[in-house]
């Protein structure tokens, strides 16, 4: 990967609740995150018996950190123990290999992602799928998901497409989306200076826009 492209993995330690305690992202339940250290007995003891309570539980389907806060423990569990079979063999419960391979990946995810499952905007079923693919495509899938509001299904059917050897181009095509199409709003004034702006370079809006943020956004996690 290029030094300057954006990071398509998670680059905060396994366990550490980077976005579950950050009361920015998920308000009172920032009190309650939980850190998973996976090289301590009694924190890994902690994470065994969460990946079990959460495999059988899925009372908290709809609560976005409580998910997260799963999926942090399965990941710390399989750091702990060394693999996934392992990590499912201590977890006991319905805690299958698969089971905390999926989660462990939506841990994985970069916290770009991560922060929108924390506010409730990608649903940790569809953070599945998203953590299914890897490098670039993981965050344009995000992004598109995003825009334009794909179903669990929608996303899921792409990822398929993608790990099937589609691009995610072609995949979002077949669901009837374009990749990089989103609207938003501006102020009047910037909009005067965007149209203003086109006219005079003889292009459109959208390449000046792609111009412009290309020169001054920077990578982030």
């Amino acid at each position: 990967m290029p030094d300057d492209a954006p990071s398509t993995d998670r680059e905060s330690p396994v366990g550490k609740p980077v976005i579950r305690g950050d009361p920015t992202f998920t308000g009172d339940h920032a009190e309650e995150a939980v850190e998973f250290d996976p090289d301590d007995p009694d924190s890994l003891e902690l994470a065994a018996r969460t990946v079990g309570r959460f495999s059988q539980n899925t009372a908290g389907a709809d609560d976005n950190v409580y998910m997260l806060r799963g999926a942090a423990a399965c990941a710390a569990l399989v750091r702990g123990e060394g693999s996934y079979k392992a990590a499912a063999e201590r977890a006991g419960g319905d805690a299958t290999v698969s089971f905390i391979r999926k989660w462990s990946r939506v841990h994985d995810l970069p916290r770009s992602v991560r922060v929108h499952v924390a506010k409730g905007e990608i649903a940790p079923t569809a953070a599945k799928h998203i953590a299914r693919l890897a490098g670039e495509a993981r965050l344009l899938l995000a992004w598109a998901a995003l825009d334009h509001d794909l179903t669990v299904r929608q996303i899921r059917s792409v990822a398929s497409g993608v790990n099937n050897g589609a691009t995610i181009e072609e995949a979002l095509a077949t669901e009837g989306y374009r990749l990089g199409e989103l609207t938003i709003d501006i102020d009047v004034d910037a909009y005067c200076k965007l149209r203003r702006r086109a006219a005079l370079d003889a292009t459109d809006p959208s390449s000046v826009v792609t111009e412009s943020l290309e020169s001054t956004l920077g990578d982030g996690p």
